[in-house]
């Protein structure tokens, strides 16, 4: 699924009448502890070495007892709030992009909607893995685009360490917990210049949680049933295959040279992918950004993170082109593309 309004290259300004989504303001925010691979190493048959050589991961965070998906969300949504200098009375929208929601309902978007003072305004979840926020980013651009919206929060945020089995060491090694948000606002200018969605549920197996609400939990299992099951190998050959083929689509679809591109910004699940990725682009990892050595796969908070550390760290500039992508369980994957 490809999205564009008009015609408009990657290069120009919008035709008359076209309306962007600009991201007017980013934030992110980690939970205080720090779990290291030597951390891990304690806990199951595992090392700093094995970990890092096969994912590139050396530590990521945890959230503390009772700290919640909705706090992360919080925190990361009051700074990105604050850098596009909004106040929760501004705000048309809330999409939040999460698979580890506080409760089953309310959404995760209603229960922070709600801490920030922004009652009133919709809000709620989507649930894409870990391409949750570029799925939540394409849904907010569509509000932007069509007039229904001029202020949208996005948030990425996960506790994917609830779920995960920590006597099993091809998962729990790989996740962490955070949260990032952006605000978009409509522009006249530049902004998101396209999105690309896809989703391909006949690999669900591939990747999941095998309990749920409706399939039935496990009572008899540690924390009922829920944990992350992956066939590793699996995934990363599907994951770069179909991250290859959405950066093309996305290049294609603007008219542009893989060269074009300023930075690429990919989803943190493992830094074989990333570099796989890069390679395809011809891009030097100096112009990719990577956070996974210290996050770990945040599922669909690690975009939002890596985006908010590289403008924050003054890397991203204002009118340069960034692509993002992602994939996740589902599987689901895709990309935005935009000009800064």
């Amino acid at each position: 699924m490809t999205e564009h309004a008009g015609a408009t290259s990657a290069g120009t300004a919008g035709a008359a009448g076209t309306v962007f989504s600009r991201i007017a303001g980013t934030g992110s925010y980690l939970p205080e502890k720090v779990l290291t691979n030597e951390d891990l190493s304690k806990i199951v048959d595992t090392s700093d070495e094995w970990i890092a050589a096969r994912t590139g991961i050396r530590e990521r965070h945890i959230a503390a007892e009772g700290e919640t998906t909705c706090d992360l969300a919080f925190h990361a949504a009051s700074r990105a709030m604050e850098a596009a200098g909004v106040d929760a009375a501004d705000l048309d929208l809330i999409v939040v992009g999460t698979t580890t929601p506080d409760l089953i309902f309310p959404s995760t978007a209603c229960l922070l909607q709600h801490r920030l003072g922004a009652n009133g305004c919709p809000a709620f979840d989507v649930n894409a893995a870990c391409s949750g926020f570029v799925y939540a980013l394409t849904v907010a651009d569509k509000f932007i685009r069509s007039g229904a919206a001029r202020t949208v929060l996005v948030v990425g945020a996960e506790t994917l360490t609830r779920m995960l089995d920590w006597s099993d060491r091809s998962t729990c090694v790989l996740f962490g917990d955070g949260a990032g948000a952006v605000v978009l606002k409509a522009d006249a200018e530049t902004g998101i210049l396209s999105t690309h969605m896809h989703a391909d549920g006949g690999k669900k197996e591939l990747l999941w949680n095998p309990v749920g609400v409706s399939a039935g939990f496990k009572p008899e299992e540690h924390n009922a049933g829920v944990k992350v099951l992956m066939t590793g190998n699996e995934v990363f050959k599907h994951a770069v295959k179909a991250l290859d083929s959405v950066v093309e689509e996305t290049l294609e679809h603007n008219g542009l040279d893989r060269h074009d591109i300023d930075w690429l910004i990919p989803h943190q699940a493992n830094l074989r992918i990333i570099e796989a990725t890069a390679k395809r682009l011809d891009m030097p990892m100096e112009r990719v950004i990577v956070t996974v050595d210290r996050h770990g796969n945040t599922s669909s908070g690690s975009v939002p993170l890596a985006l908010d550390e590289a403008v924050r760290s003054g890397r991203v500039q204002r009118g340069q082109l960034v692509l993002l992508e992602a994939f996740g369980g589902g599987f689901t994957w895709g990309s935005a593309l935009l000009r800064y």
